[in-house]
């Protein structure tokens, strides 16, 4: 079996089995895509580690951000896992190659005065600070990822009990808790809500339908500069503050794990690292002999 052959087999495993969206699939797709065009003739199941640092190389020439690069390395490494499921190949090749440290880019995150002035934006007088409020509160309550919060549901809330129920990557549904100030938010909300026609969607743009991601991104932008947020401001950013300000305060690794809905630990671990640089910049700041 030819490579691109066995590239489909792998993404076809990933949208049956593994329940992967359209977006990620698709993502899959063009960094194996990068993974061909380096292999060039070398067939798959005669991979080496060298041909897999090759890869790293390949990548960094390309001038890759970080992020981009993580995810074109994991695409690999699970496709080598998947020939091994397969019992085409015996050894994965990328079992003991890391990502270089400068690719290991650390998470951007808000300071607590931050997220106060952020979530003070919204004017609730106003005809979508209710809802705006709430879309932030939760978003910062729960760590959930954009596709969640704009895909929540009215009976997906629970109010008095104080969690959230949402559906994940993979279709795998978990439950969140919500803090009591963002319950408020969502009760002070649901008291405005007022759909053009039935719907279970809990956040709704102006035009009546369910929020978008764009729609809620702008929204999210506004806010940051009306509130003189002058940081890179995204939904993923208030996810990363949401586990670094847990983790902070000594919440445990794997309750974060959980809240967050990552199904490796190791991918939570990034926020233990935020804590310590920014352990070292207070040592550096404050100590007389820094």
């Amino acid at each position: 079996m030819i490579n691109r052959e066995w590239i489909q087999r792998f993404i076809l495993y990933l949208r049956i089995e593994k329940g992967l969206a359209g977006n990620s699939l698709a993502a899959y797709e063009h960094d194996l895509a990068m993974y061909l065009e380096h292999l060039g003739e070398t067939a798959l199941l005669q991979v080496t580690p060298v041909d897999v640092s090759g890869f790293l190389r390949f990548l960094y020439e390309r001038k890759l951000k970080p992020r981009s690069a993580a995810r074109a390395f994991a695409a690999v490494r699970g496709l080598h896992k998947f020939l091994i499921l397969e019992k085409a190949a015996e050894v994965n090749p990328t079992a003991n190659v890391d990502l270089p440290k400068w690719w290991k880019a650390l998470p951007h995150v808000l300071s607590l005065e931050e997220v106060d002035r952020l979530l003070a934006g919204p004017l609730t007088e106003s005809r979508w600070g209710p809802r705006d409020r709430a879309m932030l509160e939760v978003l910062y309550a729960t760590g959930l990822r954009v596709s969640e919060l704009i895909g929540m549901k009215v009976d997906g809330v629970n109010i008095e009990a104080g969690f959230v129920r949402c559906v994940g990557k993979g279709d795998k549904e978990r439950i969140v808790p919500l803090g009591e100030s963002a319950a408020q938010a969502v009760a002070d909300y649901l008291k405005s809500r007022r759909p053009r026609k039935p719907t279970n969607y809990l956040f709704l743009s102006y035009r009546g339908g369910p929020m978008t991601r764009m729609g809620f991104w702008k929204i999210l932008k506004a806010y940051g500069l009306k509130t003189g947020i002058r940081k890179k401001l995204t939904p993923h950013v208030l996810r990363h503050s949401f586990a670094t300000h847990l983790l902070d305060r000594g919440a445990d690794l794997r309750a974060v794990q959980l809240m967050l809905g990552h199904a490796n630990i190791s991918t939570t671990e990034i926020y233990t690292h935020v804590i310590r640089e920014r352990l070292k910049e207070v040592y550096k700041r404050y100590h007389p002999r820094a």
